[in-house]
């Protein structure tokens, strides 16, 4: 399942807005701060915000959850892609007041305690990354795709990372850690 991918115009078409698909009810807050609750990585947060910031000023700022990596901050790059309602999405491009009610997926939030997600071991293992700066998001888009379609090809692989850059060029050992990762979670699931 594709989450961001070229347009045929070669700009990037726009993840999933927080907004769609939702039946909440549209009321004006703000302006100045606002209380909202959002729930990332299963904990939920109060915090006090204005009703301007995006989900990534918040997740890294008031959270401290510093895993989400602020790039481009217009959309480009994928280095701030979070799972939010099982889809991934720049989170640089989402009001985080819109995310209330809402289940978000941060890089910190895949691990099981001290034991890393089989995508994170995978990314070491196949040496993926090479900074390291882009390497949450990518993993991210990578999760969201695995929870969609357990079993990508390496077309659907490509395609569903094509709107996160690898500035160091670690793109077919980024897929080959996808595949390895597809392979670990079709494993865990057949011992269920």
């Amino acid at each position: 399942m594709q989450t961001k991918r070229r347009a045929e115009t070669g700009r990037r078409k726009q993840p999933t807005s927080a907004r769609q698909n939702t039946n909440k009810q549209e009321t004006v807050r703000g302006p100045g701060k606002v209380p909202v609750k959002l729930t990332v990585n299963g904990i939920e947060y109060n915090v006090e915000i204005e009703p301007r910031r995006t989900l990534l000023d918040v997740i890294r700022n008031d959270l401290h959850l510093t895993g989400t990596k602020e790039a481009c901050n217009m959309g480009e790059c994928g280095a701030c892609t979070v799972i939010l309602n099982g889809k991934a999405v720049y989170s640089c491009l989402v009001l985080a007041i819109e995310c209330e009610g809402d289940s978000i997926l941060t890089v910190e939030g895949i691990a099981q305690g001290d034991k890393p997600d089989p995508l994170q071991k995978a990314f070491i293992e196949h040496d993926a990354f090479q900074c390291g700066f882009c390497t949450p998001g990518q993993i991210m888009t990578a999760r969201a795709l695995l929870d969609a379609n357990p079993n990508p090809t390496r077309e659907e692989i490509r395609q569903a990372m094509a709107g996160n850059i690898c500035r160091c060029g670690a793109y077919l050992r980024i897929i080959e850690a996808v595949e390895a990762a597809a392979r670990e979670y079709s494993r865990r699931r057949s011992r269920k």
